[in-house]
């Protein structure tokens, strides 16, 4: 019984044609048919019906592929974990991420990708974070960027900064009046948030929890628009400390710091509790550190690698 085997049945299985999936697996077609023979011939079991047209699995072959179809996944894990231990540099990386974080790292995290690994191939996949989640469950992506805890025993999570939000206040308003904000004492009038989805919208209603009574919640469907809706119509909104330095300067005098205490939302890079593609895993991990400020990285990966 060898790997070969199994990926010749599964081969079958998926194209119901021996010669098809002879072409698909790169050998003649008596090569993938004597091969199949004799692991039914060693498992003593007929895995395919050959008399049906196209080719379909007995019941007792649709369990053999069912399991060989594991041990091919489980053996190209072990392969990666091998290109791992080399510091493999190279292969492609499906990032997902939230727009409420992407405006701030994606520019720079291409260009450092560009640059220093140019051997990886990104691409990134944005979203909110429930579809993100259901595309790293379902292994469509490799890992992603997203506001944590998630609560969710399949992924791993691995914080990697820490952002506080800021307030973005219209002169028009009372609170802009005031040099910094308590946390307790956020008014409930004219706040805009974002759209049901987003997790940041849930973060801001978080800091509000002891709040009631919202006669005037206003929603958008991006930071840069709800600072633009500000602008235009006076109230207030709540943005993560990294959008500031996106703002004009006249615009950047309208911020003010929440105190007392200070909210704070922790980004994370997660993945599948059986990912193993380590090295590439660090080279997004460092690239996305160069673009944070030192302040905002949690400690333990300014001093360690990540270790799977």
């Amino acid at each position: 019984m060898t790997l070969q085997q199994m990926e010749y049945i599964v081969a079958v299985d998926k194209y119901r044609h021996f010669v098809k999936a002879a072409e698909a697996c790169k050998v003649t077609q008596s090569t993938l048919s004597s091969m199949i023979q004799k692991l039914e011939n060693e498992l003593d079991v007929q895995i395919f019906d050959r008399n049906s047209h196209p080719v379909c699995p007995t019941l007792s072959g649709e369990q053999i592929i069912s399991q060989a179809k594991v041990l091919l996944f489980n053996a190209s894990q072990l392969k990666e974990m091998v290109l791992s231990e080399r510091e493999q540099e190279s292969g492609e990386i499906r990032l997902g991420i939230i727009s409420t974080v992407a405006p701030y790292i994606l520019p720079k995290l291409f260009k450092g990708i560009h640059q220093k690994y140019p051997n990886v191939l990104l691409r990134v996949f944005e979203a909110r974070t429930a579809t993100i989640v259901q595309r790293l469950e379902r292994a469509e992506l490799d890992m992603a960027l997203l506001a944590t805890p998630l609560n969710n025993d399949a992924l791993l999570e691995i914080p990697v900064y820490y952002e506080k939000f800021v307030a973005y206040v219209s002169p028009s308003e009372e609170l802009y009046k005031q040099k910094e904000i308590e946390t307790h004492h956020i008014p409930s009038e004219h706040l805009w948030v974002l759209q049901e989805g987003h997790c940041l919208r849930n973060q801001v209603m978080n800091i509000c929890e002891q709040k009631s009574g919202y006669s005037a919640i206003y929603e958008a469907g991006s930071i840069e628009t709800l600072v633009k809706i500000v602008d235009e119509n006076g109230g207030y909104t709540i943005i993560p400390e990294l959008h500031v330095e996106l703002l004009r300067h006249c615009q950047q005098s309208k911020i003010r710091p929440i105190v007392n205490p200070e909210p704070v939302r922790e980004i994370s890079l997660v993945v599948r509790r059986d990912y193993v593609r380590e090295r590439l895993l660090n080279i997004i991990a460092e690239c996305i550190r160069s673009i944070i400020p030192e302040h905002m990285v949690d400690a333990r990966l300014k001093k360690y690698a990540i270790r799977l």
